[in-house]
């Protein structure tokens, strides 16, 4: 890649910030610097380094997902930080004169700036910058679903706002677009601004408590529902969502973009020997992504803690898959969840993208390997393999067990045909039903101890 590339990209689109008030989208240059003897891991940046090259195109991808065109990228090699500007006067003055060619009016930088370095930058270049946090929060404001992520997207907004307010800047820029960074100015003073985004860091806080009180006590209830759940992980854009479509057969958004998902998808799934399993479709992980930002999304992460299954999706093609994979592993060891586990399985997706001689290599090498599966999502190569093996792997959550539903509760029968599954049927000559059903060891004992309590209750 020459260090300057202004090959143009292209995006659909969008709603929010990756448009102009004309409707067309706006034109971005995107920048990765490449600090000299760059650390392997940061406490932000876990797992293996990346090579300069590799994070550019990861950056544009980001880009991309919020509807920019892409004007220009570049790497832009760097000795050590600059504490005003991060980049040396001269490479400033360079992109400065890239911009103006290129009609650009947003800057992404790959790399954490300060608020002094961002508002610098913004000063010298004529044009919005948003940085490596900024850009992942934008993806994050136009991608939240459910009522939770849009509160911890907006909550994540507020405080990453909050570090950007410095003494030399005089108004806050409010009204973005929602959770978005790229709307116009606004006219409140930096001490006000201070009090107004505490009081709404506050109310969002205390929102939040009270939608997690309630997603807890849903949680709850679905615990009752005796189905193990099968939750999906892995990189952006590994092709969860489209497995997931495949799985269930769910109309859920598997757009070819980073962080299509933001918020857990739940649907039931059948397997061949007639079991079932709910399925959770969760956000991807991916590289240099802030802690606190994973934490504002731990409502997706706590699908798979409390999962009795975890398929780990792998891009076969990507050429980073490893160093992807070794993200995702770490994370999920963070969550107490190691490979290891005989409760995960490596699933190998988009053989179809391979060449032949990949393709065979891979084949090979997971052999009758247990636990692993190569697959195609979106040709449906490999999803029998892949169906039978959580079938195995989940057959342990599992009791058969056989209950006798009186007359008097024959609703309880229609119940277990919802939630469990039904192994058998007799109708007693009493008017009784006697269900053979097959659920999770914890649902069955509930429903026992109900069936005792109203027992007790009618004697």
């Amino acid at each position: 890649m020459t260090e300057f590339d202004t090959t143009p990209g292209t995006a659909k689109q969008g709603r929010f910030g990756g448009v102009d008030r004309r409707g067309k989208p706006t034109r971005a240059i995107v920048i990765a610097p490449d600090i000299s003897r760059r650390p392997a891991a940061t406490p932000d940046a876990q797992g293996p380094s990346r090579t300069a090259d590799e994070r550019l195109s990861e950056a544009v991808g980001l880009a991309l997902a919020i509807d920019l065109e892409i004007a220009a990228q570049f790497v832009v090699p760097l000795a050590k930080p600059v504490p005003a500007t991060l980049l040396g006067s001269g490479k400033v003055d360079e992109i400065a004169g890239v911009i103006a060619a290129e009609k650009a009016g947003l800057v992404v930088v790959d790399h954490a700036l300060t608020p002094v370095q961002q508002r610098n930058l913004e000063k010298a270049w004529n044009a919005k910058v948003l940085d490596r946090t900024g850009l992942i929060l934008e993806i994050f404001g136009r991608r939240a679903r459910t009522k939770e992520g849009t509160l911890q997207v907006e909550l994540a907004h507020l405080n990453y706002q909050r570090g950007r307010l410095v003494r030399s800047w005089t108004h806050l820029e409010r009204q973005r677009g929602g959770a978005g960074f790229m709307g116009g100015p606004g006219e409140t003073q930096i001490e006000a601004d201070r009090r107004i985004l505490r009081d709404k860091i506050k109310r969002l806080e205390n929102e939040l408590d009270q939608v997690r009180r309630t997603r807890t006590l849903h949680r709850s209830k679905r615990q009752k529902v005796p189905l193990p759940v099968v939750a999906l992980v892995g990189y952006t854009n590994a092709g969860k969502s489209t497995l997931f479509n495949r799985l269930t057969g769910a109309d859920v958004m598997a757009e070819n973009m980073l962080f299509a998902t933001l918020d857990p998808t739940l649907r039931r799934v059948g397997l061949p020997g007639g079991t079932e399993a709910i399925l959770s479709d969760t956000v991807g992980f991916i590289s240099d992504l802030p802690t606190h930002l994973v934490a504002a999304f731990r409502a997706t992460l706590e699908e798979v803690e409390e999962a009795d299954l975890v398929i780990h999706v792998h891009d076969a093609a990507d050429p980073q898959a490893g160093a992807q994979a070794e993200d995702v592993r770490t994370v999920l060891a963070d969550m107490g969840v190691t490979p290891d586990d005989d409760h995960v399985i490596e699933a190998h997706n988009k053989i179809d993208a391979l060449g032949p001689a990949e393709r065979d290599a891979l084949v090979r090498r997971l052999g009758d390997t247990e636990g692993e599966v190569a697959l195609s999502a979106l040709t449906g190569e490999g999803m029998d393999a892949l169906k039978a093996l959580i079938e195995r792997k989940i057959a342990g959550a599992l009791v058969t067990r056989r209950f006798v539903v009186p007359a008097a509760n024959y609703e309880d029968v229609a119940w277990l045909y919802d939630h469990a599954i039904v192994r058998d049927r007799d109708d007693l000559d009493s008017g009784a039903v006697a269900v053979t059903v097959q659920m999770t060891r914890e649902a069955a004992d509930g429903y026992a101890r109900r069936q005792q309590q109203r027992e007790r209750q009618a004697g």
